[in-house]
């Protein structure tokens, strides 16, 4: 190997060590910090994945687990080599008081496993943030949950078709949190043309059938879908004036699922209120 060429390659290392050297310092492919965040100094995101419906269970309030769906974030961030390390408490405190500054409040935070979760209320946007923190990296997961847009509105002359056609429909738009029957203020619209229905057809009367996913036990979806039945059956005879007589209500958990509890999409298919003529 002549002078030349001796030079050209020992160039050629210098040049491809700096390369990894700046690699290793710059962002994943597609990275990028939430809109709520911009991210402590000296971190770069070793990994990133965004996905526009998905699920994550946050620890929230009296340590109980939260399922919450919407849009989700994983943001996996790394200290740059060389850069001082802040520590993990710093992290966590500067992204709680971060998201305090706008309306956000701790809910879980636990300083021996470095983990806290900050829920932020604007509009019509819940946005759930899990910080999981060591002195050298930490990891957000976010979960935007915003007021669910109803893709099939339940609409008082389109079910009493499908009712009179097929006995049964099945009414989307009717919300509860992940494990509990109260009926949530969005499902106004869904139980006011349930009402119209019953009220233009004063001889019908309806089985009202809870049913869940597959999440939990089957005991516990029992009642449950049992109890979400039954809160739609007061909210119709207690806000709208429907005489109870006409309305039973029974739970059927997972048994009679309309799609696979393998996705998210076909577990919230799963979830619904199903009207059934007596």
């Amino acid at each position: 190997m002549n002078k030349i060429t001796t030079a050209i390659f020992s160039l050629f290392l210098v040049l491809a060590g700096f390369g990894l050297c700046m690699a290793g310092d710059q962002d994943v492919k597609g990275g990028k910090d939430h809109p709520l965040l911009s991210r402590m100094p000296g971190f770069r995101i070793s990994a990133y994945k965004e996905n526009e419906f998905d699920s994550h269970t946050f620890v929230g309030q009296d340590k109980k687990n939260v399922r919450v769906e919407g849009h989700k974030y994983y943001i996996d961030y790394r200290l740059i080599k060389g850069a001082p390390q802040p520590g993990e408490l710093k992290i966590r405190r500067n992204i709680q008081d971060a998201l305090k500054k706008i309306g956000g409040k701790v809910v879980f935070d636990d300083d021996r496993g470095g983990i806290s979760t900050i829920v932020v209320q604007k509009a019509d946007k819940e946005t759930w943030v899990q910080v999981k923190s060591q002195d050298f990296l930490y990891i957000l997961t976010i979960i935007e949950r915003e007021t669910m847009k109803q893709e099939v509105v339940a609409d008082a002359a389109a079910m009493g078709n499908d009712i009179n056609s097929t006995g049964h429909v099945s009414v989307y738009g009717i919300y509860f949190d992940t494990g509990k029957s109260d009926i949530k203020p969005e499902s106004d619209a869904a139980i006011s043309e349930i009402a119209k229905l019953l009220k233009n057809s004063g001889s019908l009367k309806l089985y009202v059938v809870g049913h869940t996913d597959n999440v939990g036990s089957i005991d516990s979806n029992m009642k449950l879908s049992r109890d979400r039945a039954d809160a739609v059956v007061r909210a119709l005879s207690g806000r709208h004036g429907i005489a109870a007589a006409r309305l039973k209500p029974y739970g059927v958990a997972s048994l009679a699922p309309v799609a696979s509890n393998d996705t998210e999409d076909g577990k919230a298919k799963n979830r619904r209120v199903e009207l059934v003529k007596q």
